[in-house]
């Protein structure tokens, strides 16, 4: 009591220069009733009856309601008759309110004040009443009786109609403490209609709320003939607003008027106190606005991903999807779903015609255009594919590269890519691929993580092609298993390298690849799959790998190839005639180069023969009409390619990272000097002791090619014992055995040079790696994430890469669902007269024009003016071409227990912290004075104070660094 005291005595002596203060009756459950009075100068006095504003925090009111809904007639009567009494006493003139507090024990009522003004709620007794306080209150100042001023001749005159409540729309933060927010309102609108009254502030689109500025943004008042009325009818108006750049407190509101306590009239002056469920709400979403930010920030700045490259031509039609003709046909997906994935590889032997997996939403763009492809181009498509395409065997559209560059560089999540997918393509399956025990990252993972990532996407992929990137099976046999064991096809793949028909590759001859598929077999596979990622299988050699493979093995054989040679179809043509059963391809306007062989021309060069596909090919060229419209638009990904290529079989680069090293070496400054970074990779190649190339152990290759280049190391060089070589961490952790071993290790010379006195790990990676604490990781991400509930897409992406998964949930939180934006305007802007649609959520679209763009102020911040579905909204951006002028206080680092940052905007009222003094959890650190509201900062853990930057009279804003610790 006296520290509240004292408290309270500052807080009056900061607000009103008199620190006196009183002391009260204490009642434990007390109710906030007030009489409204008006007395003229004659000495008349009417009431104008009850309000009850028992709804209140820290003593200011929250909701007033007219008449008191839980009174009596003779309590009413009685509390009026009081009220009157007191005024009547002192000859009160004008408008006032006398207060009582109800105790709810004894239904007695206490005295506390009378207030001598118009009140803040005085608007709920105008409507029961239908007086105009204001009006009178002005007459009567004039010397007119209170019957003119009331328009009443009498007390008797004076009627209650229905019921009223008035609630205050203010900036105050209900999650943060009730601290008023302050800053641009960039979007306001108010609600309307039958009951609902407003009496506004200075509230604007536009407008800036400062700390000095009152929080009280908007009255709302809601009229109806009962309470039960008058509350559905303010939280419909409540529903209407939309303000945003400030924090409000609607949400509390909205959960207060449903609240059982209030709806029964039980609640005290202390209900907001006592009642913590009331601020458990969901954030407003804010998404427009956030959407809006993000197309202000690229059509000031540009994308960091496109700048300087190349634009989509100006004149470029708009990709447009084909229409949709009849409903998905039964598709291999059925198959799986009603008989199992051991009946899908059944089903396949025993099929004529070859069957085509189209790659074009995974590997196709992944090599094409660095898989930049975003999920809207995808998605649109989708549907064509399941009414159209339904014999295809499977459409190829996750795993690999287009994970982590979904919330790497196109902020989007790829589960929701997933899902998506999924619900648009029905009935066909869907693929992924998966790098055994790498995931899809580029390390090892703990053998717990593998197999909870495997389950989390069973869910929605149907073919799992799972691969080493070092053709090791032990290190493939986790993923395998875990695929196996969600009943989905396991395609257990051998990844090509090499030449089999050249004698002097012999590391990898054909006995080679049927000893692997054979172990394959053994481990479960379904199918097996033959990865020639680089397109090295000449056709020749096609025709004798996969005819020794059927008559060894046992498995429906599944080819994937590169057209980087311009041999793909060869290949195709002569596996088909070997009996392969299945093939990847790629829509024609995402085919050849460095991706998979043009589809629509395979289907043509099989047509009428034994092996004729069945595949539509005037359905084809309409979904490869739309891809070619979607691949104009992102000319700023595109290799340079122009024609095939022999080099391959020099260097041997897979297909996806071929785009990728391209830009990686442009980056660099190398981009003139490609062709010696392709001799350079295929050097590596050899010094690693000709291994296979697929990721994750390309990109090694990649990153030693890159530094020779960059630094003019030779491969001599590399390879001296005596020359001292600073190895990229990619290549010290492979040749630590961190990504498993290849057929016959490593060159023990390069592992003695690499590694220095540190012996190798040779056995399987995962063996050694401690499992994964899932719930204990999911709390912790949890923690990141500011208490946000983590599902397990969350956690699974968090797993595989936790700074991009991360870096993603920031830029998220800031820019809200840009993956659904048009992609010009993702990687362009807009420019002024442009209108797009982005829909947001089913059925929820927001329609944007962009109206104009203003010029860099003296702050180093640009206006840019919208609609957003008809409303004006103004979005500032700082122009980062511009060094800004202004500096800015240093701001507490998020996460950092040192850092003590101010929670919200106001003025340092005192300081008792002191650098070099010890501090314990609890000691009060300072105090900060806002709106006639004293907070108190006090240490959360044991400490010394490091650095005090701020001093009684500092102005602040909210983050601002205090004090740090140590």
């Amino acid at each position: 009591l006296p520290e509240k005291l004292r408290e309270g005595r500052r807080e009056a002596e900061a607000a009103f220069g008199n620190g006196e203060g009183y002391l009260e009756k204490m009642i434990t459950r007390a109710r906030h009733v007030e009489v409204q009075i008006l007395g003229d100068k004659q000495g008349q006095i009417y009431h104008l009856f009850e309000r009850d504003c028992s709804v209140q925090r820290r003593n200011q009111k929250v909701v007033e309601r007219a008449p008191a809904p839980y009174l009596t007639e003779a309590q009413r009567a009685e509390i009026c008759d009081l009220g009157v009494r007191i005024c009547s006493h002192v000859n009160y003139e004008c408008a006032g309110t006398v207060e009582f507090l109800m105790d709810m024990e004894t239904e007695q009522f206490y005295f506390i004040e009378v207030n001598p003004r118009v009140q803040v709620e005085h608007t709920v007794t105008e409507e029961v009443t239908g007086i105009d306080i204001v009006r009178a209150q002005i007459l009567i100042a004039e010397g007119k009786p209170i019957a003119e001023a009331t328009g009443k001749a009498a007390q008797e005159e004076i009627r209650l109609n229905g019921h009223a409540l008035q609630t205050r729309i203010t900036t105050e933060d209900p999650q943060n403490n009730f601290i008023p927010d302050y800053g641009r309102i960039t979007a306001y609108r108010s609600a309307t209609g039958m009951g609902i009254r407003l009496d506004g502030g200075t509230a604007y689109a536009g407008g800036v709320i400062t700390r000095y500025y009152d929080s009280l943004l908007t009255k709302v008042t809601a009229w109806a003939p009962t309470p039960q009325m008058a509350i559905a009818r303010m939280d419909r108006a409540l529903r209407e607003f939309r303000i945003r750049g400030v924090s409000t407190n609607i949400a509390f509101v909205e959960n207060l008027l449903k609240h059982p306590t209030f709806l029964n009239n039980s609640y005290t002056t202390r209900f907001i106190d006592e009642t913590p469920e009331l601020f458990h709400f969901a954030k407003r979403q804010d998404r427009g606005t956030k959407v809006l930010t993000y197309i202000a920030d690229i059509t000031v700045n540009g994308h960091p991903e496109t700048r300087g490259r190349p634009e989509p031509r100006r004149d470029i039609r708009l990709p447009k999807p084909p229409a949709q003709r009849g409903e998905p046909q039964m598709g291999t997906r059925n198959l799986l779903e009603q008989q199992g994935p051991q009946a899908v590889a059944d089903w396949m032997r025993a099929q004529k015609q070859l069957l085509i997996t189209d790659t074009t939403m995974r590997d196709g763009h992944q090599s094409l255009l660095a898989t930049r492809m975003r999920s809207v181009d995808m998605i649109r498509v989708a549907p064509a594919y399941a009414a159209r395409l339904p014999q295809l065997f499977s459409v190829e559209c996750w795993g690999g590269a287009t994970f982590d560059v979904a919330y790497r560089f196109l902020q989007e999540c790829p589960w929701q890519r997933l899902r998506d997918l999924r619900a648009a393509m029905p009935n066909l399956m869907t693929q992924m691929l998966l790098r055994g025990s790498n995931g899809v990252g580029y390390t090892n993972y703990p053998d717990n993580v593998v197999q909870a990532f495997v389950r989390e996407a069973a869910k929605n992929i149907d073919v799992f092609r799972v691969f080493d990137s070092l053709n090791w099976v032990e290190n493939m046999r986790v993923a395998m298993d875990a695929v196996i064991e969600a009943g989905k096809i396991c395609e257990g793949t051998i990844c090509y390298t090499g030449d089999i028909l050249d004698p002097d590759r012999a590391k990898y001859d054909l006995k080679y690849y049927v000893g692997m598929a054979r172990e394959l077999e053994a481990a479960g596979a379904h199918v097996l799959g033959l990865k020639d990622m680089a397109g090295l299988l000449k056709p020749a050699a096609a025709s004798a790998l996969i005819a020794a493979l059927k008559q060894e093995v046992g498995l429906p054989i599944h080819f994937h190839t590169h057209d980087t040679a311009g041999v793909a179809i060869a290949s195709i043509m002569a596996a088909a005639e070997a009996g392969v059963d299945a093939v990847d391809c790629a829509m024609d306007a995402f085919s050849g180069n460095t991706s998979q062989a043009t589809l629509g021309s395979v289907v043509e060069a099989l047509r009428h023969t034994g092996r004729d596909t069945g595949l539509d090919i005037a359905a084809i060229r309409e979904i490869s009409d739309y891809f070619e419209a979607v691949r104009g638009q992102y000319a700023a990904f595109e290799s340079g390619l122009q024609a095939p290529a022999s080099e391959v079989y020099l260097h041997e680069m897979p297909g996806g990272q071929f785009t990728n090293l391209k830009a990686q070496a442009r980056s660099l400054g190398l981009e003139e000097r490609w062709h010696d970074v392709a001799q350079t990779y295929a050097d590596v190649n050899r010094m690693f002791g000709d291994i296979v190339k697929v990721t994750p152990s390309s990109k090694v290759v990649g990153d030693m090619a890159l530094m020779m280049v960059s630094q003019g190391l030779s491969r001599a060089d590399v390879e001296d014992p005596d020359k001292e070589v600073a190895f990229p961490d990619s290549v010290i952790d492979m040749m630590r055995g961190n990504l498993g071993q290849p057929p016959g290790g490593f060159p023990a010379g390069l592992v003695r040079k690499v590694l220095k006195d540190e012996a190798p790990n040779l056995e399987r990676p995962g063996r050694h790696l401690a499992p994964v604490e899932l719930e204990a990781a999911r709390a912790t991400l949890s923690a990141e994430l500011d208490g946000r509930p983590v599902d397990d897409e969350d956690l699974m992406g968090y797993l595989m890469y936790p700074k991009v998964y991360l870096d993603y949930m920031g830029r998220h939180r800031l820019y809200g669902p840009v993956r659904t934006l048009p992609t010009r305007t993702f990687f362009y802007g807009m420019e002024p007269g442009e209108e797009i649609s982005a829909e947001i959520d089913p059925g929820k679209t927001l329609e944007i024009r962009c109206q104009a763009v203003g010029e860099t102020d003296e702050k180093g911040d640009v206006k840019v003016f919208f609609e957003l579905n008809g409303q004006p909204r103004t979005v500032r951006v700082p122009n980062r071409l511009v060094k800004a002028e202004t500096q800015a206080r240093p701001k507490a680092e998020p996460g950092n227990p040192n850092h003590i940052g101010a929670p919200m905007p106001g003025v340092v009222a005192s300081v008792a912290a002191r650098p070099g003094s010890a501090v314990r959890a609890g000691d009060l650190l300072l105090t900060i004075e806002a709106m006639k509201m004293e907070t108190a900062i006090h240490a959360d853990h044991d400490a010394t104070v490091k650095a005090v930057h701020v001093q009684p009279g500092t102005q602040i804003d909210a983050k601002d660094l205090m004090i740090e610790l140590q």
